[in-house]
């Protein structure tokens, strides 16, 4: 039988596009053809020439072979691989392969390549040879078979004139990364042998611990399909890496993805049916482009940094029991809630971080090491930002550690945990020592409107919405209507002073602006907040005055010739008879005409709304609120607006 000649019925832009892998991925693919042939042995060899220039790969494997009469539908048709017909291999071992396209792979590490194949059929073992070119891929030689006898089967592919990307092979690198794709089967399958250059792949001998996290199903359309992580931690260095897997947990795909996660080495495999489905409808190429399986990598990176986060905190905990021993560690108490735990976590990581890469750090006095780590603890709470700037410029750190700390922190969902956390523990605690200052009998005798009350508020302006920035600060109308020509533009003039209708200066406390301008030009929210004494009630007076700065907006042109929407408030601790009467059971409006409001507050009901806003994230984050602790919070922030109001209370309370 002569040889025979098949054409590969496929366009070469796709072939070059299968061929056009990274080598490492490409020798995987290669070594699978191997072990889906149920070899008990594979191995990868280099062949050098007299220059000790590589001249060939060799991949060779002991497995079933390939009768001849199966190679040119093998070969001749991308897709239509004949391992697709089972989901095992006759000795019941796993396929990887269902495509048809590894054979292909052998182009990404060189231009010639040769197939030896031995394989028996009735009773008698035949051989032939496979033959393709990277200049005419598109073209498959078969030779005509020969017996064999004798000869062991299997498979012997021998690449020539390689590319010189294939020197990563040779490497540490290039067999840690085939370590890291293989190691979930030859840890199922003890008896399967993969060897790169006489050194063989022992997956269990460097692995340092497993991991197995379920993960939320990926829907897509009405089928569910169920999704893990299995993390791998290694005793050496690793790539960090995480690999999309199909079901049979085969790597299918490296997820494009990095990972700064301190000294932790790792590989994460993501197993799912869903990408079983893909590899049976040939869109692997797009899977980080499908919005099913894009919800579930990033579930899959969460799960990784905090296990590693926890990793790495365990390893900690020697160098925090001697600062503890020390009295150094900043912190004098357990984590109360998740929070502060995962803040501690952090804490830890970065200043065992530091412990280790400053050769001084040890030797220092007790008192510097305290400073320095009262530094870190402030950094993290506070900002990446600020702690990169000790990491370099005061604690002078590697730079490769420096970034690798500070993306510790830069990891949206942790930094916003702790900043938000941060944020919600300061409110609740800010607004149980207000309903102190302003309810508990003596320093609401003490508190001054317009020097205290009015300066601690003027800082806290999130207490009447989220939505307002600060605008104006206790000034005239005339101020309040120049700060709302910078807002709108400078087409407003202003050429006299805004005409109080009680022809009297009217002051006012503060003013919140919001823009809404909802693709229209000019649309502003004002709020602006008459802020009284906690021993005046709302009655009928001070609804005279709120009414009157209403009626001076609604009364000049400039005001009028922009849509701005305005509210006015009056806020103290108590509503007078007259005020009650006006405000009757709703949300406090008294009053509502053309882009004019007029609402009458109590501090009591403005306290209430924020802690309902606040209640959810208090839940969650299992915060408590005492009211020492409180008062030491407005002490601590607002002391230089609150001297005098204190007095003897505060202080058995804080004590």
């Amino acid at each position: 039988m002569a040889n025979e000649q098949y054409p590969v019925e496929v366009q070469p832009d796709f072939l070059k596009k299968i061929t056009g892998a990274k080598p490492v991925q490409a020798l995987a693919e290669l070594i699978w053809n191997g072990l889906d042939a149920d070899a008990a042995d594979v191995e990868v060899l280099f062949r050098y020439n007299a220059l000790e220039t590589l001249s060939a790969v060799i991949v060779r494997d002991n497995g079933i072979g390939l009768p001849r009469d199966k190679a040119p539908e093998c070969f001749r048709r991308l897709g239509g691989s004949w391992k697709r017909s089972g989901a095992s291999t006759p000795a019941g071992r796993l396929l990887h392969g269902q495509e048809g396209r590894g054979r292909f792979k052998a182009f990404a590490i060189g231009n010639h390549a040769q197939w030896a194949v031995v394989y028996e059929r009735g009773g008698r073992r035949w051989s032939y040879q496979i033959t393709m070119t990277a200049a005419d891929m598109r073209h498959v030689c078969i030779s005509e078979e020969v017996e064999a006898p004798g000869v062991p089967l299997g498979v012997t592919l021998t690449i020539t004139e390689p590319h010189k990307e294939i020197k990563a092979f040779v490497i540490d690198a290039g067999l840690q990364s085939l370590t890291e794709i293989f190691a979930l089967y030859l840890a199922d399958y003890p008896a399967v042998n993969v060897s790169i250059a006489g050194q063989k792949i022992d997956a269990r001998a460097v692995i340092k611990s497993r991991k197995v996290i379920a993960l939320a199903d990926i829907v897509a359309g009405s089928v569910s399909h169920p999704a893990r992580l299995e993390i791998v931690e290694w005793k050496g260095v690793s790539n960090r890496t995480l690999f999309l897997c199909n079901d049979k947990r085969f790597p299918l795909i490296q997820a494009d993805r990095r990972f700064h996660v301190g000294d932790v080495q790792f590989t994460a495999y993501l197993e799912t049916s869903y990408l079983s489905a893909a590899q049976r409808e040939g869109t692997l190429e797009l899977l980080e482009m499908q919005a099913p399986l894009v919800g579930a990598i990033e579930e899959a990176v969460k799960q990784i940094k905090t296990y590693c986060r926890q990793l790495a905190a365990i390893a900690a905990r020697g160098y925090v029991e001697e600062w503890k021993a020390e009295r150094v560690y900043p912190f004098a108490e357990d984590p109360r809630n998740p929070v502060e735990q995962v803040e501690r976590q952090v804490f830890d990581i970065v200043a065992v971080s530091v412990a280790r890469h400053l050769p001084d750090f040890e030797e220092a006095k007790s008192p510097n090491k305290a400073f320095q780590l009262r530094m870190l603890r402030q950094a993290i709470e506070k900002s990446p930002e600020e702690l990169q700037l000790i990491l370099s410029e005061v604690l002078r750190l590697p730079r490769r550690k420096q970034e690798e700390l500070a993306d510790l922190l830069r990891d949206v969902s942790l930094s916003a945990l702790i900043s938000s956390a941060k944020v919600v523990a300061d409110r609740l605690r800010f607004l149980t020592g207000l309903e102190a200052i302003l309810f508990d009998r003596e320093p609401r005798k003490r508190l001054k409107e317009r020097s205290q009350l009015h300066r601690i508020v003027a800082q806290n302006t999130w207490l009447f919405g989220e939505q307002f920035s600060l605008s104006v600060d206790d000034q005239s109308l005339t101020e309040v209507l120049r700060k709302h020509r910078k807002l709108l533009g400078e087409g407003v003039v202003i050429d006299a002073p805004v005409r109080h209708v009680s022809q009297e200066r009217g002051i006012v406390d503060l003013m919140l602006s919001k823009a809404i301008r909802r693709h229209k030009a000019n649309s502003l929210c004002h709020l602006v907040v008459e802020l009284k004494a906690p021993s005046v009630k709302l009655d009928r007076d001070e609804i005279a005055q709120i009414e009157a700065y209403a009626a001076s907006v609604m009364a000049d042109e400039r005001f009028r010739n922009v849509n701005v929407q305005w509210e006015f408030w009056a806020v103290s601790d108590e509503l007078g008879s007259v005020g009650r009467f006006r405000v009757g059971r709703g949300d406090g409006q008294i009053m509502s005409h053309d882009n004019v409001s007029i609402f009458l507050k109590t501090w009591a009901q403005i306290i209430d709304e924020n802690r309902a806003r606040l209640q959810f994230y208090q839940e969650k984050l299992e915060y408590q609120v005492d009211k020492g602790t409180a008062l030491k919070h407005l002490q601590g922030h607002y002391a230089k607006y609150l001297d005098g109001v204190w007095g003897e209370v505060a202080e058995n309370q804080s004590s």
